[in-house]
Parts: structure tokens; C-alpha cells; sequence
């Protein structure tokens, strides 16, 4: 999935990049369905086989403006994996204890055990997106904070966690759609909040705030891939397969039967 991987000292520019451009997958709606259900059934045998293996684990975040779609993506692309290998983490605002300590102290205890898949819904980059955006520290803090978050992201990595980062990227516009869409239909309501409405406006400073997290911190080890998702069908063939290849890089094998079980006979 080159075409959507940042490359590392790339400067990006969302407004250069399509939101609803689905030239990566070359193929139609019904194709694209068809291939990501057979990806998720690979992803939940390659889960299990990290599961078994225990030496390696895997890290997702998942990041995007509001309505981009995380809660969905998380949904479909992972409905038939097993929920004991996989957990999902969800950063809001920190509370009084987590913001006597550093930014990272919160998060470093939900990163993945070896055999596991966490997904950050959110996560540690909000510390540079909403805390730069609403003014919440100055700028040489979350300026600092790249820093910080690459070195930890290094740090996981060195013992043995991949770590895939996504940004679901959607059109000003299409976000306007959705969340008419969440105000029009009762059983969204329990999305909305007057927070959502009161962001929107703030499109353009989020944007800035985007470009600079992926231009700082997709790097060889935790890359970021910028996934059009104004098409929600596109948006799950395209993280599937880029966790499918992730967990195949790792050349997963079935641990083998320890020597003194296998003189081991059941009676008929």
C-alpha cells in the first residue's frame, strides 16, 4: 500500500490529497467488498497465530476528524477477529491524575502485551492536535512533544510491537453530511454532542495541525498511511489490507507441540 504510506520527511498537504479518491483498489464498490471480506478472514487467522506465537504484538492508531469513521472501520474490519487478542483504547480528556504526569503516562499502559492487537480509537496524538488547536499548552510543548512521541513509538518497536498508524481523511464537506446525518436519524443521537457542531468550524486549524503530525511522525518504524475515507467502503479495504500485509511481514508460524506431549495417546 505504497500510495497511501507517508514517507518519512515528506511534507504533506491534505488539500493536494482527494478524500474520495479510490484509485488505490482500481476496481468497483462490489469488488472492494468482496476483497476486504476476504482480508478480515485472513486478519482473524493471522490474529490467532500472533495470538499462539506470543513473541510479537501489534499496535493501530486510528486517527481522524470526528465522523471520519473509527468507531465503523474498528467495526467492520475487525467483526470476525477474536475479542480475546484484540483490545481497543480510547484517549478523552485527561482527568486530574493524568494531567499531574507527563503526556505519555496514560497511555504507555495500554500499549499491547506480546500476542496482542490494540487499537487506539484516538490516542496520544490528540497531546499535538487538540491541546495545539484549543490552546491548552503552549506552542514549544507540543512542539516538544513530536519528539517524545517518536522516541516511544521507537521504543515499542524495539520490543518486537509493529506499530501502523491510519488518518481517515474526509472532505469538509462530507463531514458537514454526517453529522446532519447524525441529528436526522434518532439512533445516531447518542453520537452527537454540541462539542461536534462547535469543532466543525475549526476545519481548517485541525487541517494544519494534521499536516504537521504526518509530515513529523510517519517515520520507517510507527508510518502513517492517509486513508480517503469520504467512501467508507474504500476506506475498510484499505486498512484491512495494510494490516493484513503488516501481519504477514511478520511470517507468523504455529508454535509447535512441546517435545514431551507428543508421545501422548487418547484411548479410542
Amino acid at each position: 500500500m505504497a500510495m497511501l504510506r507517508i514517507r518519512p520527511g515528506s511534507k504533506v498537504r491534505l488539500a493536494r490529497c482527494d478524500p474520495g479518491d479510490t484509485s488505490a483498489f482500481g476496481g468497483s464498490k462490489a469488488r472492494a467488498i468482496v476483497a476486504t471480506r476476504r482480508q478480515v478472514d485472513r486478519l482473524d487467522r493471522l490474529q490467532e497465530m500472533l495470538y499462539a506465537c506470543r513473541s510479537s504484538s501489534l499496535l493501530i492508531v486510528l486517527q481522524g476528524l470526528d465522523t471520519a469513521g473509527k468507531d465503523g472501520t474498528i467495526r467492520r474490519v475487525f467483526e470476525g477477529v477474536d475479542p480475546q487478542g484484540v483490545r481497543v483504547a480510547s484517549f478523552q480528556v485527561p482527568t486530574p491524575v493524568e494531567k499531574a504526569h507527563d503526556f505519555l503516562w496514560r497511555v504507555h499502559p495500554h500499549a499491547p502485551a506480546k500476542g496482542e492487537i490494540v487499537i487506539f480509537n484516538r490516542s496520544h496524538y490528540e497531546d499535538v492536535l487538540v491541546a495545539r488547536v484549543d490552546k491548552l499548552v503552549p506552542k514549544r510543548v507540543w512542539r516538544a512533544r513530536f519528539r517524545a512521541i517518536n522516541e516511544f513509538e521507537r521504543m515499542l518497536t524495539r520490543e518486537g510491537t509493529t506499530v501502523v498508524k491510519f488518518f481517515l481523511h474526509i472532505s469538509e464537506s462530507e463531514q458537514r453530511r454526517r453529522l446532519a446525518a447524525r441529528l436526522a436519524d434518532p439512533t445516531k443521537h447518542w453520537k452527537f454532542s454540541l462539542g461536534d457542531a462547535e469543532e466543525q468550524p475549526r476545519y481548517p486549524l485541525y487541517t494544519r495541525a494534521i499536516e504537521d503530525v504526518l509530515t513529523t511522525t510517519s517515520t520507517e518504524w510507527a508510518p502513517w498511511y492517509l486513508v480517503p475515507a469520504d467512501k467508507k467502503w474504500f476506506r475498510d479495504w484499505a486498512v484491512s489490507k495494510v494490516l493484513v500485509d503488516s501481519l504477514e511481514s511478520l511470517r507468523l508460524e504455529w508454535p509447535p507441540l512441546p517435545k514431551g506431549f507428543r508421545s501422548i495417546r487418547f484411548a479410542p
